[in-house]
């Protein structure tokens, strides 16, 4: 097999190589307590879309710093009551998806929230107010004003937000719920699971969001990463603050919220992806505490992995 990352006996005992935050832990807590505070102000309006077996939604509600937040809400007609949900969460830059490719699972009985990430290429609002560069990326979107202010603290809240709002559906059983989602959206499946200990499964594919040092010392600041490149490049020439600005990423860094993770976890992992590197996807997975497996894909790179929406399918539907 040719060998883009550690061999895979390495891989297995890799436990991450970005700095953790001394007061990482007091972070959350403090950043959930703000959620905590934070109505969620519920809109549902029927969407167009509106298919044999399901009622359709475009789902509103308002996250940390008053961002109102998009979600497409299907729940099956004639299921019974209450039944299982699963939130999916989308890759970079992009969206929700088709209400069409969520309808396997409503087949199945469940309740489906499809999220839209602040200021990507969906509904979702970024309300801005940080300092410095707001350019190429979310990695880096309110760096320079401090680790409150980072987005992806404000888009993790987000997963916890809408996860709090399918619990308290009428129709959904507040302890069957799943996650799902690959590249970012595995991270924020990871991160949900983490924030929110109720969430019962979890499917990860391919998680971006991890081990942030891992990724520069490959030299794959590119594609998903290369704001970390562009960062460097314009605000730190010489490297100067460098642990500190990767320190400051350790509070978004999904292998340590993986720490906290109570649900079971599947996950893919694709050993030829220079995207997420296979070694960042296993500084989250190492670092499960809950009962967890992982699927691996010794030629696959960033793409999709044959069998594995299958199996995570299945996985799901033993919520």
């Amino acid at each position: 097999m040719p060998l883009l990352d550690m061999p895979l006996e390495q891989l297995k005992q890799y436990k991450g190589r970005n700095p953790k935050p001394a007061d990482f832990d007091e972070f959350w807590s403090r950043s959930l307590a703000e959620l905590d505070q934070t109505a969620p102000d519920v809109e549902l309006i029927p969407s167009k879309f509106q298919p044999p077996n399901a009622e359709c939604f475009d789902l509103y509600f308002t996250g940390v710093r008053g961002a109102r937040v998009y979600a497409k809400y299907l729940r099956p007609k004639n299921a019974l009551t209450p039944h299982p949900a699963v939130l999916q969460f989308h890759g970079y830059t992009g969206h929700s998806g088709e209400w069409s490719d969520k309808l396997s699972l409503v087949s199945l009985g469940f309740s489906v929230f499809a999220m839209d990430c602040r200021g990507q290429g969906g509904k979702s609002q970024d309300t801005g107010g940080v300092l410095g560069n707001t350019m190429k990326g979310h990695i880096i979107r309110g760096l320079d004003s401090g680790p409150d202010h980072l987005l992806f603290r404000h888009i993790f809240l987000d997963t916890v937000q809408l996860a709090r709002i399918a619990m308290s559906m009428p129709e959904v059983d507040p302890d069957r719920i799943g996650v799902q989602g690959g590249s970012q959206g595995g991270g924020l499946s990871l991160a949900c699971a983490a924030l929110e200990p109720k969430i019962k499964r979890c499917v990860s594919t391919f998680p971006f969001l991890s081990d942030y040092k891992r990724v520069w010392e490959m030299d794959l600041a590119q594609n998903a990463y290369e704001e970390l490149r562009t960062y460097f490049r314009l605000f730190d020439p010489l490297h100067e603050r460098e642990e500190e600005i990767f320190t400051t990423l350790g509070y978004i860094d999904v292998q340590y919220l993986a720490e906290r993770i109570q649900a079971e976890v599947l996950m893919g992992i694709s050993l030829m992806d220079t995207v997420c590197p296979p070694s960042t996807q296993f500084a989250a997975y190492n670092r499960i505490p809950s009962p967890k497996r992982h699927v691996i894909y010794p030629d696959f790179g960033h793409e999709g992995l044959p069998g594995f929406p299958d199996e995570s399918l299945i996985f799901l539907s033993n919520l």
